[in-house]
C-alpha cells in the first residue's frame, strides 16, 4: 500500500488537489468529496503508469502542519 500527502485547495469553481510526491498528478471536482474520489482514482492511474512504464513508485516525503500565528 501507498500513502501520499494530498493537498485540497478551494477555488472559485470548486476544489483542486495535488500531491506534492507525485508531480503532474492533479485531480479537480464541484465537492471536497468529488475531488478526494478523483484525486484517489489519478494517484492509482499514476502509480499504474509507472510499473507499467518499469519506473519506481517514489517515496512519500512530504508532510503538512498547521501553524497557529497571533
Amino acid at each position: 500500500m501507498y500513502r501520499f500527502l494530498v493537498v485540497i485547495e478551494k477555488t472559485d469553481t470548486g476544489f483542486s488537489a495535488y500531491s506534492p510526491d507525485l508531480p503532474g498528478c492533479i485531480a479537480t471536482g464541484l465537492t471536497r468529496e468529488e475531488t478526494e474520489k478523483n484525486m484517489h482514482e489519478a494517484i492509482e492511474f499514476h502509480i499504474h503508469g509507472l510499473l507499467e512504464d518499469h519506473l519506481s513508485v517514489p517515496e512519500s516525503s512530504s508532510f503538512a502542519e498547521f501553524m497557529a500565528v497571533a
